[in-house]
């Protein structure tokens, strides 16, 4: 980055200082593992013109768009690097992508000439567009109906590449979600369609160049629908969906190119991205094309691609559920005590009690993002489900009371970020993101059923029906929605073991219950010892030995005594729910 150009931090104080310059914003939203980024800062931004007329004409603003997504959704394009023109007040002019210098130089210049002659125009029409969609008023909540799984399904399949696998017919990125609602349909509905979309995507992603099967893990992205040209950067949230979506498949069909995938990309994370210190992982992984085209001999001789050592809550919530359904199914117990060891470094270094932080890179910074919150309750589920601590529910209830009392929307739903006064323009504004909602009520209906709080339960619906008459507009995007949706009038099956946590007998019980592949289901250890209050609350009797409840949501289903007992009952419940569902 050329030291001519004075970049600042986005905070208040700055957009003050431009409004007593006079001076638009220049807003700079990069990533660091985009090619794109680095490209546009080493040249078009050395250009000398181009300095100048920043210098000169506007106030320089630098933001790392995943450590402030905050700012990225108010400002960015949905791709990088961002270049974003703002008013003082911190409202958008416009914005755009990679530009070479002769194009900046120009639209620097428009812009500078446009703040001086018409900046009353802009600031009255920007607050005229504010008024508008301020009149819209307060939307009602639909009613969720259980066709809505329908339309999604029928979405997902519209858009699915039958040729290729994936979705769409130009760039194709994975879509995990997608292919985990998918799977969802076939296993629950034995839907052939979407037997498909499963198979096929997941065949053709392995057997391409997306696929790194050298070091394990999958790119971000192909340019090109057939998987074969890929963009070389690896993000740990991503592969992380992708680990689970290898891992479920591989319980439904079986295939062990399924399973090496999956064993692949739990290798890239524990070798490469995971710091053996902390026990935390990485963001992501740079897009070095010389290194990663290059065969094992070659690389061993070269450096590693960089990677950016940010701890995000998000993604290491998600590597954290990945690996305990990857130490589950795959039997690999040391996997669970490092996704344990993970989980620990989250709730001591970005969980104060309080407050969930986004990020960690040696001290925690932004606070009550929805998304952090909404992840870290999930993996305090799932671990408590795949350890046995009933405990790890404590600070999942308390994270989720501090959202509905602090973030929780008028009309339904959750904001994406606290109420801050200080903030100015659009970041005095809060979204609500459909796909930041899901997970979270997703992990309050699973959260209510293993701390037998149905309030959760409530929040979750009200959630959900805040956008029942919107979602048709964002397609397979919405696939997380969906799987909620479908959760709600698919009650899970929840298998309650009861006895001493310790006992041999217990462990090979939820060994079984957790290592075949039934949609919805929730598994929860209560030890008489340690856990009274979720006992009584179960209603569930003590015997002499250890025992599996099993109930659809809260009607009784019978009791198993043996892990083959326990899986004769689930294969049973199983096979009467699917033909219920045809």
């Amino acid at each position: 980055m050329n030291p001519s150009i004075r970049w600042q931090h986005f905070e208040p104080a700055v957009l003050r200082a431009a409004a007593a310059a006079d001076k638009p914003v220049l807003l700079l939203l990069t990533t660091t593992w985009c090619p794109h980024s680095r490209e546009l800062q080493a040249t078009t931004l050395q250009d000398p013109e181009v300095v100048a007329l920043i210098r000169d004409h506007f106030v320089p603003v630098h933001v790392d768009a995943e450590r402030r997504p905050d700012i990225n959704q108010r400002y960015g394009t949905g791709a990088w690097p961002t270049l974003a023109w703002l008013t003082p007040e911190g409202e958008l002019i416009a914005h755009t992508n990679f530009l070479g210098a002769i194009e900046l130089r120009q639209r620097l210049d428009r812009v500078r000439t446009m703040w001086k002659e018409k900046q009353k125009d802009i600031r009255t029409g920007l607050r005229d567009l504010w008024a508008q969609q301020g009149e819209r008023g307060t939307p009602a909540r639909g009613r969720l109906r259980r066709e809505m799984v329908d339309d999604i399904t029928d979405a997902i399949y519209e858009k699915f590449d039958h040729r290729h696998g994936g979705f769409g017919d130009g760039i194709k990125f994975a879509h995990p979600e997608a292919i985990d609602f998918a799977l969802v349909q076939v296993m629950k509905r034995d839907d052939e369609r979407m037997r498909e979309v499963v198979t096929l995507t997941l065949d053709r992603m392995l057997e391409s160049p997306l696929h790194d099967p050298i070091d394990g893990g999958f790119f971000r992205f192909s340019r090109t629908p057939d998987w074969h040209t890929p963009v070389h950067e690896k993000l740990l949230e991503q592969n992380a969906l992708v680990l689970r979506a290898y891992l479920e498949a591989f319980q439904v069909f079986g295939k062990p190119a399924y399973r090496a995938a999956a064993e692949g990309i739990v290798r890239w994370m524990t070798t490469t991205m995971r710091d053996p210190q902390t026990g935390a992982f990485a963001g992501s992984q740079h897009g070095d094309d010389d290194y990663f085209v290059a065969d094992a001999t070659e690389r061993r001789r070269r450096a590693r691609p960089a990677l950016d050592r940010t701890v995000y809550c998000h993604g290491n919530a998600l590597a954290v559920s990945g690996l305990l359904k990857a130490a589950a199914v795959l039997a690999r117990p040391e996997w669970r005590e490092l996704a344990v060891g993970t989980l620990r470094f989250l709730l001591d270094n970005l969980h104060d009690g309080q407050d969930v932080y986004h990020y960690w890179d040696g001290t925690y910074h932004l606070p009550g993002m929805l998304t952090a919150q909404a992840h870290l309750i999930r993996a305090l589920i799932d671990a408590s489900q795949n350890t046995g601590d009933a405990d790890l529910l404590l600070p999942a209830e308390a994270i989720a009371e501090r959202a509905i009392a602090r973030q929780k929307a008028p009309n339904g739903g959750f904001f994406d970020i606290r109420h801050d006064p200080s903030q100015q323009g659009s970041m005095r504004r809060r979204n609500r993101s459909i796909l930041d909602n899901a997970t979270m009520a997703e992990s309050l209906v699973r959260l209510s059923w293993l701390s037998r709080r149905p309030e959760f339960h409530t929040e979750a619906l009200q959630t959900l029906e805040a956008f029942a008459d919107d979602y048709k507009e964002y397609g397979y995007y919405v696939a997380g929605y969906g799987r909620v949706v479908d959760l709600i009038f698919y009650e899970p099956l929840v298998l309650t073991i009861v006895g001493d946590r310790n006992d041999p007998a217990l462990l090979e019980l939820r060994r079984t219950a957790l290592s075949t592949y039934v949609p919805s289901r929730i598994v929860q250890t209560l030890d008489p010892r340690h856990d009274p209050i979720l006992l009584q609350r179960s209603g569930l009797e003590v015997q002499p030995r250890p025992v599996v409840y099993l109930t659809i949501g809260r009607e009784p289903r019978g009791m198993a005594k043996d892990p083959q007992e326990l899986l004769t009952a689930i294969d049973s419940i199983e096979r009467e729910r699917r033909g219920s569902q045809r």
